[in-house]
């Protein structure tokens, strides 16, 4: 095949939901399936519910049109919402992990990081309690801190009072005035973060969760969108990073992380003292976050 024969990859800067392109045949072709297995999981999960359990009442239970319904159990091409799987998804009784695969399939994205916060396992928030006074948390590949203990949510301002779409660490690192403040070396660091997000969206691209967050960042801030465009790509680093904490003052701190599950999966991120100050210091800041004692 010739080089002018080859069809353009549609680009990272198309996948913001300011351009409507036209899905490539392996696209339409992939979304065929997807509905089609949208279509087999709601059949299997009604005749779950009770056998013999009719279309008409599953919409009738989920508030939704009888014929907007049978069209999605056929696997049609009809637009579905957020609130509407909701509600489909709580008629069927589904659980955590079905819910998240039901919007998976069709195509939405807003329960997946709740869903994601909820999915972290008992096991790994042992882990995080123990890990104190070491700031540590669960972070997925998007930014989005999943879970977290007492000495990472003050490590530079309080995440508790943060909205949970809130607590990425890209989107606080460009457009809350604290965390820019706190962050020493913050061009280096949002430099490699933009480069790194960039490289993991390749893998992406087609994800609503990942274009959600893609839209957010470039609305909201013009420092992020002129990194963006310089198409930058970097993996992660393990890397020496420092924060001003109004409570103990300056934390130097040497970051790793390890995978708890495959990279689809979240990663649990560790910052431990680079010097002897910083030892002292978040031990004096774990005391400060530590919960009361009862009386």
């Amino acid at each position: 095949m010739s080089a002018e024969a080859l069809p353009a990859a549609p680009s990272l800067d198309l996948l913001d939901g300011e351009l409507e392109l036209a899905a490539p045949p392996d696209a339409r072709a992939a979304d065929r399936i997807r509905r089609a297995e949208l279509a087999d999981f709601l059949r299997s999960r009604r005749e779950r519910i009770a056998p013999g359990l009719r279309r008409e009442e599953v919409a009738q239970l989920a508030g939704v049109g009888v014929t907007w319904y049978t069209w999605l159990e056929q696997g049609r091409d009809i637009r579905v919402s957020e609130q509407v799987l909701d509600a489909v998804g709580r008629t069927l009784l589904l659980d955590q992990q079905e819910v998240r695969h039901l919007h998976t399939l069709g195509g939405t994205s807003r329960p997946t990081l709740a869903l994601e916060c909820a999915a972290v396992s008992p096991r790994s928030l042992a882990i995080l309690a123990q890990l104190s006074p070491f700031p540590a948390a669960v972070q997925n590949a998007r930014f989005d801190v999943l879970a977290y203990n007492r000495t990472y949510a003050r490590m530079v301002a309080d995440l508790d009072v943060l909205p949970l779409e809130d607590r990425n660490l890209l989107w606080l690192t460009f457009t809350d005035p604290v965390w820019r403040e706190r962050c020493l070396d913050w061009e280096d660091t949002v430099r490699r973060m933009v480069a790194t997000f960039r490289a993991a969206m390749a893998e992406h691209v087609a994800d609503p969760a990942w274009k959600a967050t893609l839209r957010r960042l470039r609305e909201g801030s013009a420092e992020f969108r002129e990194l963006w465009a310089e198409h930058e790509v970097s993996g992660p680093e393990l890397r020496t990073k420092r924060f001003v904490n109004p409570d103990v003052g300056l934390l130097t701190l040497e970051f790793t992380h390890m995978w708890l599950a495959p990279r689809a999966g979240g990663k649990l991120m560790v910052y431990t003292p680079a010097d002897a100050e910083t030892a002292v210091r978040l031990d004096r800041l774990a005391a400060l976050t530590a919960e009361p004692s009862p009386s």
